[in-house]
């Protein structure tokens, strides 16, 4: 049986500072989340690809990102919050029942009732830009720089939609490890129901 996890929070980032808001359900299209500051087939390339000169157009293959309760709350812990709202740090979806996440291999697939599919990119390295959102809510300004150190490990995943659909909240959504020498089988993430 294939390992999986349950979906504890939907969000939609559509500012300009990424900071997301919670809403009930995923309408997930090729493109990603409409009107999400993520969504598109494209985008301009970062600090995160020093191999392309930074805005160069490449493919969007960061298209929505997936946070761990778990990771969420040993952060918070790191930086003596009581919770960190996934909303903090422009999360669109939260799942517990993985502990591991932030280590799921790229190419992964999370796959929602619906057929809905995420195929897992990266890691989602903490940065200042989350840790300066995360600073403005908290009061606590040296949170900017602190999150960077806390959240190691810990910051989730991003991907791009892979097949369309709805994910809703309470949703179990199935990993499905991907295939090839080197990989995570399926049932060996840990903390993951198997």
């Amino acid at each position: 049986m294939a390992p999986t996890v349950t979906v504890t929070g939907l969000f939609f980032a559509g500012g300009r500072d990424f900071v997301s808001r919670a809403i009930d359900r995923l309408a997930l299209t090729l493109d990603g989340i409409a009107g999400d500051i993520h969504a598109g087939p494209t985008r301009r390339t970062g600090a995160r690809e020093p191999w392309h000169p930074r805005g160069t157009v490449i493919r969007n293959d960061r298209q929505l990102s997936v946070l761990a309760d778990e990771e969420l709350a040993e952060t918070a812990t790191a930086l003596g919050l009581a919770a960190l709202p996934a909303e903090w740090v422009g999360a669109n979806m939260t799942v517990s029942g993985c502990r591991g996440l932030s280590a799921l291999s790229p190419m992964s697939r999370l796959m929602a009732p619906s057929g809905a599919t995420i195929v897992v990119t990266a890691y989602n390295a903490p940065c200042r830009r989350s840790g300066r959102a995360i600073a403005a809510r908290s009061g606590v300004p040296a949170h900017e720089f602190a999150f960077i150190k806390a959240a190691a490990g810990r910051r989730g995943l991003v991907g791009y939609v892979e097949r369309p659909g709805l994910i809703m909240l309470a949703d179990i959504l199935t990993i499905v490890a991907p295939r090839g020498p080197g990989q995570i089988p399926s049932g060996t993430l840990a903390g993951s129901r198997v």
